[in-house]
């Protein structure tokens, strides 16, 4: 089981590796950044929609019933949210500080609970440990953002320093 501390450390890790490849995506013209490059979801830009709309959907479950409950924009899987880079790129930011607002509500009671929803993908009700649910909400972006920095790499930009032991304090 993972602790609210963790999560916490997750979603500073995840504001600063956003950071950091949205700046490296800046370097891109937006033809380079929505170019089909072989990827999952085809496009620099569409895997990046792809982290977002999936944050906003787990964050949106998450906070239910909190005051950081939001209705956040809708699509279904594998469309973009945003077609422009600057909006994409402002609902980054304003997603990653309600992450970290998120983060520091966590408490061990709720992390250890069972959390149920409604799947779309499934097209059921599941149930799993909200400190599962957790991880995999930190583990998706991780996932995502490795694709964008091997396709950053493979156009000749470094993405930088991507290790969790290596964010600044």
């Amino acid at each position: 089981m993972i602790t609210p501390e963790h999560a916490q450390l997750m979603a500073r890790y995840n504001r600063w590796m956003n950071e950091g490849i949205y700046a490296a995506c800046d370097r891109l013209t937006d033809e380079e950044r929505k170019a089909d490059r072989g990827a999952f979801f085809r496009s620099i830009h569409s895997t990046l929609n792809h982290v977002i709309w999936a944050d906003h959907v787990w964050v949106s479950r998450f906070a239910q019933d909190t005051p950081l409950a939001r209705d956040y924009p809708k699509s279904a899987v594998g469309v973009d949210l945003y077609e422009d880079w600057n909006a994409l790129k402002s609902a980054r930011v304003a997603m990653d500080a309600d992450i970290l607002s998120w983060a520091a509500m966590l408490d061990a009671d709720w992390l250890a609970r069972d959390f149920s929803w409604y799947s779309g993908s499934t097209k059921s009700m599941r149930t799993k440990p909200a400190w599962l649910l957790v991880a995999h909400l930190f583990n998706h972006q991780t996932h995502h953002r490795g694709q964008v920095t091997t396709l950053l790499s493979q156009l000749g930009i470094d993405p930088g320093i991507t290790d969790l032991m290596l964010m600044p304090d």
